[in-house]
């Protein structure tokens, strides 16, 4: 009797399968099983499970195309496919059902690879934002110069905009890309199977944009030549960050917290004794690192409730810290063995990874609801941000240096500044 595998298993097993066997090899196997149950059920002139059989093995293929679509992407695994799917169509040449069902699954997995291969073409294309590293000795910009306050003034509006960003760079992240984290650490990294060098730059594009949301933050606070309007600013950027937790767009939130939190912007302090900090205070207390983030896992968790429960897109959004995310998933691996002490693999730990790759894939499926305003984005993407010297002579020449290990420093960097020149 052949038993219907469920969903989150076949999804847990082709997931976690690529750790001891490129999905290629694993697609060969399957065929030759494929075979190999074929001619015994066919020598028994036993229709029925031949036909049971043949619809257990389109479930998994479609399951597979629909799920991990990039593992089809080379011309072996795309004739792999093509041979399988020939041998269990001939087990219902009847009432073409498998037939039918094989065309429908085979025209999806085209689609989406085409899709993809748009996506790629489309990173090739994207840019970091330039790095500004500041005019030497003079980083101030000119008073005219554009700022984030003159692009947008809401809080709520740039929340919900970084909130677009963050889901459109989510969405080109996959279930093998995240499966990397486990494999690339892992001692069979011999079976790192072709396109992981893309796969993982899915992880490191998002992740950067992490860093360039802190650097711009900075960059926007530092370059302000008033002290009453880098107040405004902070202030500002609080409310964001505000708002981006009210969201559930908890990346965005601790990004913009890591920029304020930055030296150059850390020491400003004459600014900061202006500022309403418990707004603040209460968005630190959200992020203290303390006892493993414990606050913002249980905020995260009430995110997670809330979209399970959810009837609007915009109750639906949750957008975890990524690097804590990809911290879970490296901690899951690092504390449970891959095979467990009667040499079987230990497939509680890659269900428990499975599982958090899964909720985290739905979450990156959610369809932003809000308005998109290409004038801000494009504002968000392409804003030059300054580099950590540029942060500093900013940061210096607002606030000059305050003890002997600051007046180094800015001695330092104009040393240096100079020497360029």
């Amino acid at each position: 009797m052949f038993l219907e595998p469920q969903r989150t298993y076949i999804f847990t097993f082709l997931l976690s399968s690529r750790v001891f066997i490129p999905p290629h090899d694993l697609l060969a196997r399957v065929g030759q099983i494929c075979l190999e149950q074929r001619q015994q059920l066919e020598a028994g002139s036993d229709k029925a499970r031949l036909k049971s059989f043949s619809a257990k093995i389109v479930q998994l293929l479609k399951e597979w195309t629909e799920a991990f679509p990039y593992d089809f992407q080379d011309e072996k695994a795309m004739a792999e496919l093509k041979a399988i799917t020939h041998r269990v169509t001939q087990c219902d040449e009847e009432n073409g059902t498998v037939k039918k069902a094989i065309a429908q699954m085979t025209q999806s997995l085209l689609l989406s690879l085409a899709a993809r291969s748009q996506l790629q073409e489309l990173r090739e294309k994207l840019r970091s934002p330039a790095m500004d590293k500041g005019p030497i000795l003079k980083a101030k910009p000119p008073a005219a110069q554009k700022d984030i306050l003159g692009v947008c003034c809401d809080p709520l509006v740039l929340a919900q905009q970084l909130t677009h960003i963050e889901l459109e760079r989510v969405s080109s992240i996959h279930p093998e890309d995240l499966m990397q984290i486990v494999s690339h650490m892992d001692s069979r990294d011999k079976h790192r199977c072709r396109g992981d060098l893309i796969k993982t730059y899915s992880l490191e594009a998002y992740d950067n944009w992490f860093n360039c949301l802190s650097m711009l933050v900075a960059t926007e606070v530092c370059r302000v030549v008033k002290k009453k309007h880098r107040t405004r600013m902070l202030e500002f950027f609080i409310d964001v960050a505000r708002e981006c937790f009210n969201i559930g767009n908890f990346n965005s939130m601790m990004a913009i917290i890591s920029g304020m939190n930055l030296s150059p912007v850390a020491r400003l302090k004459k600014t900061w004794s202006k500022v309403k900090t418990a707004k603040f205070d209460v968005l630190e207390h959200h992020m203290d690192p303390s006892s493993n983030f414990c606050n913002y896992r249980t905020a995260l968790q009430g995110a997670t409730q809330r979209s399970q429960m959810a009837n609007s897109s915009r109750e639906k959004i949750v957008i975890p810290v990524f690097n804590l995310f990809v911290k879970d998933i490296y901690f899951l691996h690092k504390i449970h063995t891959n095979h467990l002490p009667n040499g079987h693999i230990n497939f509680k730990k890659f269900w428990d990874i499975s599982r958090q790759i899964h909720e985290f894939m739905t979450w990156t499926q959610v369809e932003c609801p809000f308005e998109k305003d290409k004038k801000i984005q494009s504002y968000l993407l392409t804003a030059p941000i300054y580099s950590e010297e540029a942060l500093f002579i900013a940061s210096f020449e607002s606030e000059g240096p305050e003890n002997h290990m600051e007046k180094d420093s800015w001695k330092t960097l104009r040393t240096t500044l100079l020497n360029r020149a």
